[in-house]
């Protein structure tokens, strides 16, 4: 199959579309922008699923076992014969898999957005950025070499901090723009350190000939270089690990994700449930051969990912706004496929985290967007982000309703929907692998169902809110996708997953356990059973439960005070021990230097000036003077 007829486009429509909408689309296409953007977006995703479609069952297999395709490459930058970038496309089962669900989601988000953000003044720009977006994040997924993945990274970047900022006038919006630019940038400064430790050792930026050279040839090479007594390689990977958790909101950088809730809430759902925050996760599957190399940067991605899901998942159930719930809940989701591919490299039964791990981006992608667009509609419908405002919206909302509870029982993983089958298996892998981290992931998963549903029933149930909404539950582009994603989030689970998608691109079989699947449905059961206890009725129970806590819900609810910790650190002891006396050097060093050439320069000059004074008889008198310290030189002084 020649992929390279094609391949292409799917990136290329979404910059298309970006280009086109951003330069003529206030002037030209106000009103069709979105359909522009929404029709170059479907044709990338038919494309999409036509490449998995033909990746996956007629040529992608070579034996028991899924090749790695170079669709598309050339060469870039040339340094020398054997130095060289080259840009290209690769299809492999990730990213396969992540081409439909990036084209996929975005899909729903820019249909979704056509009666959401219907009336915007910038609404054509808003398609332009959502464009921009997607163009990244598939030039992300698919490429060739480490330095190109660099590149879509910070157009990532660039991109989200478009779309969160994209209220310019409200001060809290540009401010959570510019926190998640600066933090993932301080985190992408690791990445690219890590980028190049590893192509230093490995000779190569191309993915495929780093790692096949760093398995074989120069391993012993970057194992034996180390600083500070740990190996080049663990230094590399962690760098890079370092970058992909500030790119997925992994503690402790996650400190930007709940600020980014102030995009619109379309962009919530493209951005912070199926594309960006997955990039992290991605990466480390990307690289996993090399990850499963060093155990201590496994360990790291283990401790890393364990403690985001657990924490998260504590300061999900404090929270009132509806769109940092959900944002805690994907820093707590992305936790699990993190920890996931963590426990794959040791212990248990080998791939069955990392298929795991992909397994659940692949579900999460359909159920948290799912979520994200649900709070959509209630946000448009109540006109609040608070749940203290909502309550009894399930009369009028029938159809968010319905689709907002079936993500619910998605994400708490409670059979038959799509969240129970990845997480089961990542829960069952680290049972093999971890059983303290099982235990915490187990825990965790009984506050995921706890807070999901406390939100699902203050929103749909508690108390009757009365709504004179002249808009209904929205246009038709708007319900569309709820009904599709709910689809999705009811039968993606029943995908044989393993069969496609595995850590050395062989097929596994369903490790799939009723037995085992009782204590994670059991701990599902309880957190949905004591949300409906607290939540499902207007009661002081839950004011009751939280006052018995004290001091644990007063912390839990500041955010475990990261946020303040972290302005003390810049504001007090940066600024003091560094920023001041900085200053001071600045000042009084830097400044006074210039300063004092400067004096001196204009002393000097003033004192000279006279030389040149445009007197013909005072240059006489220089130049007969010259003439007579001469003569005394060369008569008296020279020997």
């Amino acid at each position: 199959m020649n992929y390279s007829s094609y391949i292409a486009l799917i990136p290329l429509l979404p910059l298309a579309g970006f280009i086109l909408l951003g330069i003529f689309g206030r002037k030209y296409f106000k009103s069709s922008s979105g359909i522009i953007g929404t029709g170059l977006l479907l044709v990338s995703t038919v494309l999409s699923l036509y490449t998995a479609y033909k990746y996956f069952f007629v040529d992608g297999k070579a034996g028991d076992t899924y090749q790695t395709i170079t669709a598309l490459k050339f060469t870039w930058l040339s340094f020398s014969e054997n130095v060289s970038i080259d840009m290209g496309i690769i299809l492999d089962p990730i990213s396969v898999m992540m081409l439909v669900v990036v084209t996929f989601v975005s899909l729903m988000v820019h249909v979704f957005s056509l009666g959401y953000m219907k009336g915007e003044e910038r609404f054509a720009t808003y398609y332009a950025f959502l464009s921009l977006f997607t163009f990244s994040m598939l030039g992300l997924v698919v490429s060739s070499n480490l330095f190109q993945v660099y590149i879509f990274w910070e157009l990532v970047g660039v991109s989200s901090y478009l779309l969160i900022g994209y209220y310019y006038d409200k001060p809290s919006a540009v401010a959570a723009s510019k926190k998640a630019f600066v933090v993932t940038r301080f985190a992408d400064l690791g990445f690219l350190i890590g980028i190049l430790i590893l192509a230093f050792y490995g000779k190569s930026l191309d993915i495929k000939t780093l790692m096949e050279n760093l398995q074989s040839s120069e391993l012993a090479a970057i194992s034996a270089a180390s600083f500070v007594g740990i190996s080049a390689l663990t230094w590399g990977l962690t760098l890079i690990f370092i970058g992909g958790a500030g790119k997925s909101a992994m503690f402790p950088l996650h400190i930007w994700l709940p600020d980014a809730m102030e995009g619109p809430t379309p962009v919530s759902a493209l951005i912070h449930a199926a594309t960006m925050v997955v990039a992290g996760v991605y990466l480390v599957a990307r690289l996993f051969p090399l990850f499963a190399l060093t155990h201590a940067a496994l360990s790291i991605v283990t401790f890393v990912g364990i403690v985001s899901a657990f924490l998260a998942a504590i300061i999900a159930c404090t929270q009132t706004d509806i769109k940092r719930v959900l944002a805690y809940s994907t820093m707590s989701q992305i936790g699990y496929m993190m920890f996931a591919l963590g426990i794959s490299g040791y212990g248990g039964e080998s791939g069955l985290g990392y298929t795991a791990s992909m397994f659940h981006l692949f579900t999460h992608a359909f159920f948290k967007s799912l979520l994200f667009l649900g709070a959509g509609v209630v946000i448009h419908f109540i006109h609040s982000n608070e749940i203290k405002d909502m309550g009894g919206l399930r009369k009028y909302l029938p159809i968010t309703n319905l689709s907002f509870l079936i993500a619910c029982f998605a994400i708490a993983g409670i059979p038959p929907f799509a969240g129970f089958f990845s997480k089961e298996e990542i829960l069952l892998a680290s049972y093999h692998s971890n059983k303290m981290v099982f235990a915490v992931a187990l825990l965790t998963s009984g506050l995921t169902a706890f807070y999901m549903f406390r939100l699902y029933f203050s929103i749909f149930w508690n108390k009757n809110t009365v709504v004179n909404s002249h808009h209904g539950e929205g246009p038709v582009s708007m319900k569309l996708p709820l009904v599709i994603l709910a689809f999705c989030s009811i039968f993606a689970g029943l995908i044989p997953f393993g069969e496609f998608v595995s850590s050395d691109g062989k097929a596994l079989d369903s490790h799939f356990d009723p037995l085992f699947s009782i204590a994670p449905v059991l701990f599902g059961v309880v957190g949905i059973l004591l949300a409906m206890w607290m939540y499902k009725k207007e009661s002081n129970k839950p004011k009751q439960i939280s006052n018995s806590l004290g001091g644990l819900y007063k912390v839990a609810y500041k955010k475990f005070y990261i946020d303040e910790i972290y302005v003390f650190i810049t504001k007090k002891i940066i600024f003091n021990l560094i920023g001041r006396p900085a200053a001071w050097i600045d000042k009084n060093i830097v400044d006074g230097l210039m300063n004092g050439i400067a004096n001196t320069t204009a002393a000097v000059s003033n004192w000279i000036k006279g030389v040149q004074s445009g007197k013909v008889q005072s240059y006489a008198i220089y130049f007969f003077g010259g003439i007579v310290a001469l003569a005394i030189v060369f008569l008296y002084l020279w020997k």
